[in-house]
């Protein structure tokens, strides 16, 4: 009798198998486990690829979101994993990151929060360390450049005005949206975060960079500190 916790992908149902599954029904018809599977394509002689998909999801209580922090060394020593299923994973977690935060070909015109937080949302959610990053536009509000100023630690970036408003300036961009997230996912702004904000303002003025908005992500969510009045 098969043990249906260590099945083998031959034994599946052709329409249960994950790339079959794919195929016909769509990726979206896939769990974590099996879009995962077809990553890893083999199992062990001990355990399916499913089962192994299983336990590489089961490692840590954040599941798949495990994966976007862990680095080639931590999950080649995982038995099963070795070094050329943990590149492909995290080749694959590369990918969709640079896909989800790649502005689109044409420039990208700002009109609301919504449309910032959901650039940078997948990526900057994931962040162990606080990321400070400035969004340049033109006078038609879209996208000239994308600037990372800052990597700090768990609790803050350290950000200087002119750090901020160096490639502004060299960029001819009419304003900035200021950008940076928490790590403990709770975007709520800490007092630094408001004064911080203020100086940029009060600098912005002086260079004519108006500064339209500091968002801070936090894990699936975010606070526009212009929607809360302090811009």
């Amino acid at each position: 009798m098969i043990n249906n916790s260590s099945v083998l992908i031959k034994e599946l149902p052709v329409d249960e198998r994950p790339r079959e599954k794919l195929v016909k029904y769509g990726v979206k018809s896939l769990s974590n486990s099996e879009l995962l599977a077809i990553l890893l394509r083999s199992g062990t002689k001990e355990m399916s690829v499913i089962d192994l998909s299983h336990k590489l999801l089961s490692l840590d209580k954040e599941g798949i979101s495990f994966l976007v922090n862990s680095s080639i060394e931590e999950l080649s020593q995982i038995r099963g994993i070795g070094i050329v299923k943990a590149s492909q994973i995290i080749a694959a977690i590369e990918l969709g990151r640079r896909i989800a935060t790649k502005p689109k070909t044409r420039r990208l015109n700002i009109t609301n929060p919504d449309e910032v937080a959901n650039l940078f949302m997948e990526e900057m959610r994931y962040y162990k360390k606080e990321f400070f990053k400035v969004l340049l536009l033109n006078t038609k509000n879209e996208i000239i450049m994308i600037e990372e100023v800052s990597i700090g630690n768990l609790n803050s970036a350290i950000v200087h005005p002119r750090e901020v408003f160096t490639l502004a300036i060299k960029k001819s961009a009419s304003s900035v949206i200021l950008i940076h997230n928490h790590p403990s996912g709770n975007p709520q702004p800490s007092r630094e975060d408001v004064a911080l904000t203020k100086k940029l303002v009060d600098a912005g003025k002086i260079l004519g960079i108006e500064v339209l908005d500091h968002l801070i992500i936090g894990d699936g969510c975010y606070l526009s500190l212009k929607g809360e009045g302090i811009i």
